[in-house]
């Protein structure tokens, strides 16, 4: 795979679901977080694509489903580059003006690497204040030394209901920079179920990692 078909296919994955969020009715803005409160399905569809400086780009989906406290959530190019994952998990929150929501799953993964994962999905949201946070370690079974914590932390202000912004770190396995921990700033934008991140890592320490990615909420 070229450097440039990972980010061609989120070009195209773009284009279909703006064509999609065209066709649907008018409604409230979603959140970036399913709504899991009631018996009915939520399911989010995510791709992200990331423009890495010196390294391949590529291309990163996830889908998850969402049932009461039932998590269900599939991953490809998360945990490792050609590496899928599959997760189960139990949706559970607390509070109301303080709002602290979280996850806890248990997944398989499988591909480039290979192994047992427990992981995790929390948030902690005040207003129009949001921290949130996901995190896994993979247990490498092919090679004990593979081993690894991955980490995404975000820290969101949102000035309006369509738009947010705010600092991001992550640690990853899927791709390498002079850093061990990626930090930067985003900005998102959504409509009725579709929202739009653009990441920007590393600026002014090394050259940028820039990653953009599109949800769908459904």
């Amino acid at each position: 795979m070229t450097a440039t078909r990972p980010l061609a296919i989120f070009g195209v994955a773009l284009l279909a679901v703006s064509q999609v969020a065209a066709q649907t009715t008018a409604g409230s803005t979603s959140s970036s977080l399913p709504d899991s409160s009631t018996d009915q399905w939520a399911l989010s569809f995510n791709i992200s694509g990331y423009s890495v400086p010196h390294d391949r780009s590529y291309a990163s989906p996830t889908f998850s489903a969402d049932r009461g406290w039932l998590h269900l959530e599939a991953r490809y190019n998360y945990e490792d580059k050609e590496t899928g994952s599959l997760w189960l998990g139990y949706n559970f929150s607390a509070g109301e003006k303080l709002v602290f929501e979280a996850t806890p799953m248990i997944g398989g993964v499988f591909g480039t690497t290979t192994g047992l994962a427990p992981g995790y999905l929390a948030s902690l949201s005040w207003k129009r204040i949001e921290l949130s946070t996901e995190g896994e370690y993979v247990f490498d079974t092919k090679d004990y030394r593979g081993s690894f914590f991955y980490s995404w932390l975000e820290l969101a202000y949102s000035p309006r209901d369509w738009c947010r912004a705010g600092l991001v770190a992550q640690r990853t396995k899927a791709y390498h920079t002079d850093l061990d921990i990626q930090r930067g700033l985003f900005v998102g934008f959504s409509h009725k179920k579709v929202d739009f991140t653009t990441y920007i890592f590393n600026a002014g320490w090394t050259d940028p990692t820039v990653v953009l990615s599109l949800g769908f909420n459904f």
